[in-house]
């Protein structure tokens, strides 16, 4: 199968992914989030919210920090699920999670996931193509 897109960024995604399963580690893999989810820190005295132009830094000083990529547009920001679990308080796990960007995925197989023996009937079964 011949990659597609071809760009640096997408070599980049590629090599991640392959290092990740090369090494049984998927918390290495990263999530992406709409960047308002930032905005929250910005309102909390005392934290840090700094950025380049493709990196930042959210920090509680003595409590937590987060590292994270910014997409080439600022509207994405991105970071390994490990640092979630590792540096993020779990009291602060749902504002990411609802910032979410959510990918385009078979809602019935995530349902059959997470529900041991689940069955899902949503038709005969087809030719694959394409």
């Amino acid at each position: 199968m011949t990659p597609s897109g071809g760009d640096a960024e997408a070599a980049l995604q590629r090599q991640v992914l392959s290092r990740a399963l090369k090494a049984g580690d998927p918390g290495r893999l990263h999530l992406r989030f709409d960047a308002a989810v930032i905005q929250r820190y910005r309102e909390v005295g005392g934290s840090q919210v700094v950025r380049t132009q493709t990196v930042g830094r959210v920090a509680l000083p003595g409590r937590w920090s987060l590292d994270v990529g910014i997409s080439a547009d600022g509207s994405e920001v991105h970071l390994p699920v490990q640092d979630l679990l590792d540096r993020l308080p779990e009291d602060e796990w749902q504002h990411w999670v609802d910032h979410l960007i959510v990918a385009p995925f078979s809602a019935n197989f995530l349902k059959m996931r997470q529900t041991a023996a689940a069955c899902i009937d949503d038709g005969e079964t087809e030719a694959w193509e394409g």
